[in-house]
């Protein structure tokens, strides 16, 4: 029979089906791989300092059996509910088109709910945990890297005048490979990590080997007896506990460059296991040794012989979670640029394969003077922790409150089951919050600030582009001035393109030209260019065009917040308006207003003069949409805001 099946055609289906399952395996390892070096690198360097700041911190415990099983006990939950439990079961499920990160998080809350009423304070907060990032993302780099390099002070301690000057040379050198782009040491950061993570679990278990008995801290008995006996310091003891989860809100962000379930297996499987031994060696060290091993518990972990290659692993390891924040802050600002929170800036692509790896010279070298400054104000890592728990502590806070909406609206969990998940995540990254709030003056006063101005920023250009945008068009209906100006002008031959921000009105430079000019092109295009709230639109649903009559349309493209627009591209696809567009024969129009703060109506004076500094300082529109430099005419006015 001429469609019998045969055995080797079975075994050759079972074969293909091995190759397909065993490539997938493949695949899904290197994300596992992948999300190590990049997603964890953060938490992974918290070892570095957190369990030492814990006794030797801005608040000393006294170093007994009780405290010490207390903290490692503390840690250990805390992973377990802050990670584990709210961001790697809970917050990954809430993915907006595969993106994570709040702000795509505030985006997919935004885009389903239209109740107005809460939804402006829930903006308003998802802002500012975007505030908060950019302090964060200023204080990860120049923890990671003073610490890693203050264990050249503990292998010999002539060594120690070399710190800070070996610091400032790493940080310099890695913010300036920033623009040389990151693509081919990239695919080293996972094998490194990986061996990193390896490193600390042995250099833990060989310690926990002599001390057992700190495996008891497993029991949360230990972490409730600490509050019960000595509930002030206990307290206190918080602010730096919470260093050992810095970094958590990475694997909710990172989700779109590597999927849910990587990041869910590398946490579960290797790097939480890798982190528990590493804090509970220095626990039973700490057991053995005192006081004596306080200054740095995870450089005496190692033999004397293997503290310089340690320090040179870490080293390494600080740097790669310095570059994966530094490359988050270029993707947040990218988001925020798209999303209307920020004026537009120059964004280069620094990889031809992929469209995430960017960078942002503006925001590179503004880190790198803030990093820079950090190391030498606060000198010391120790002294640098202060400032480093309340930017992540008010993010994670913040991201509470986004889920809240989240688990109500959008999922609609029964109340008995998201009242206890919420009351238990309040309870705990609320103590967090209020533990770095002591901190304040001891140095937590720097991301507040840095928080505080970027908000600031980022809710005056959000505002000040809803007033332009009411002020920008003419009264006019369009209806009413394409059946005058289609009988007053001229047409001349070709197509003009009139680049407007807002889908309905006349543009200002469509009534300049033909005020000072007295023609009009053969097509006229009105061009908006919009961002959805949804990070990718495929190109079938890039383009909305609408037939105005007498040669004129209305074109709207429609980008996602992580996409970049190209509009002479997506011109080429677009069909319905005459012939293909060439741009040899298109001239594009664009309005350059200056804006003139003035005491009328809108934002008060001083905000009105910030926002019209950010518009002189922003990308030209011409860049930004990618317009062919000879066939832009720009067209100029003075606007009162």
């Amino acid at each position: 029979m001429a469609d019998e099946i045969t055995g080797s055609d079975l075994r050759a289906d079972d074969e293909s089906a091995h190759d397909h399952g065993h490539a997938g395996q493949k695949a899904t390892l290197k994300l596992v791989v992948g999300a190590i070096g990049i997603v964890f690198g953060d938490i992974g360097t918290s070892p570095l300092y957190a369990f030492r700041e814990t006794f030797a911190g801005h608040h000393h415990l006294d170093l007994d059996p009780a405290h010490i099983l207390g903290v490692i006990s503390l840690m250990f939950w805390s992973m377990m509910l802050v990670v584990t439990l709210k961001y790697v079961t809970v917050i990954m499920r809430a993915d907006n088109k595969g993106e994570g990160g709040s702000l795509a998080l505030l985006a997919l809350i935004n885009g389903q709910t239209k109740t107005q009423r809460w939804s402006r304070g829930i903006v308003l907060l998802g802002v500012f945990a975007t505030s908060l990032f950019y302090g964060d993302s200023m204080i990860t780099p120049a923890v990671s890297v003073l610490s890693a390099v203050e264990g050249l002070a503990v292998y010999n301690s002539d060594l120690a005048p070399l710190i800070l000057p070996a610091a400032v040379l790493i940080l310099l050198g890695l913010f300036w490979i920033q623009g040389l782009g990151t693509n081919r040491v990239a695919s080293l950061f996972g094998p490194i990590m990986l061996f990193y993570f390896l490193t600390i679990a042995v250099l833990g278990i060989l310690s926990i080997v002599k001390t057992p008995g700190i495996l008891y801290a497993f029991n949360p008995y230990w972490a409730v007896m600490f509050f019960v006996t000595d509930p002030l310091p206990a307290f206190l003891a918080l602010g730096a506990v919470v260093l050992a989860v810095t970094g958590a809100e990475a694997l909710y962000a990172d989700m779109g460059h590597f999927g849910r379930s990587p990041i869910r297996v590398s946490w579960l499987t290797f790097v939480l296991p890798a982190l528990m031994m590493n804090y509970m060696g220095q626990g039973a060290l700490l057991f053995r040794e005192g006081a004596a091993a306080l200054h740095s518990p995870f450089y005496y972990l190692a033999p004397q012989w293997a503290q310089l290659p340690l320090v040179g692993l870490a080293t390494l390891a600080a740097i790669i979670a310095s570059q994966a924040v530094i490359s988050g802050a270029f993707s947040v600002t990218q988001q925020a640029i798209q999303l209307g929170f920020m004026p537009r800036l120059r964004i280069a692509h620094t990889s031809a394969s992929t469209a995430g790896q960017i960078y942002i010279p503006l925001i590179n070298w503004g880190l790198m003077v803030m990093v820079i400054l950090l190391v030498l104000v606060f000198q010391t890592s120790s002294n640098l922790t202060a400032a480093y728990g309340i930017a992540v502590t008010g993010a994670m806070f913040i991201d509470n409150v986004l889920l809240t909406v989240l688990l109500y609206r959008l999922w609609k969990w029964r109340w008995y089951y998201s009242v206890p998940l919420l009351a238990v995540l309040f309870l705990v990254d609320g103590a967090y919050l209020a533990a770095n709030l002591t901190k304040v003056p001891a140095g937590g006063w720097f991301p507040l600030l840095i928080g505080f101005v970027i908000f600031t920023l980022l809710t005056t250009w959000s505002r000040g582009r809803r007033l332009q945008d009411r002020l920008r068009e003419a009264a006019m209906p369009i209806p009413v001035f394409v059946a005058s100006a289609a009988n007053s002008a001229v047409r001349v031959p070709g197509t003009a393109v009139f680049m407007t921000s807002t889908p309905d009105g006349v543009p200002h430079a469509l009534l300049h030209n033909l005020k000072h000019n007295k023609v009009l092109h053969e097509r006229v295009i009105l061009l908006t260019v919009k961002i959805k709230d949804v990070p990718v639109v495929e190109d079938d649903g890039r383009c909305r065009l609408e037939d105005l009559g007498r040669g004129f349309f209305r074109l709207v493209l429609q980008y996602g917040f992580m996409q970049e627009p190209d509009v002479p591209a997506a011109l080429k696809n677009v069909t319905g308006c005459g012939e293909a567009f060439r741009m040899m024969d298109t001239s594009f129009f664009l309005a350059r207003q200056t804006l003139l703060p003035s005491a009328k109506p809108g934002m008060p004076l001083w905000r009105e003069k910030i926002f019209a500094w950010m518009l002189r300082n922003a990308e030209s529109a011409m860049e930004f949409f990618r317009l062919p430099t000879n066939r832009v005419v720009e067209l100029g006015s003075q606007v009162e805001i």
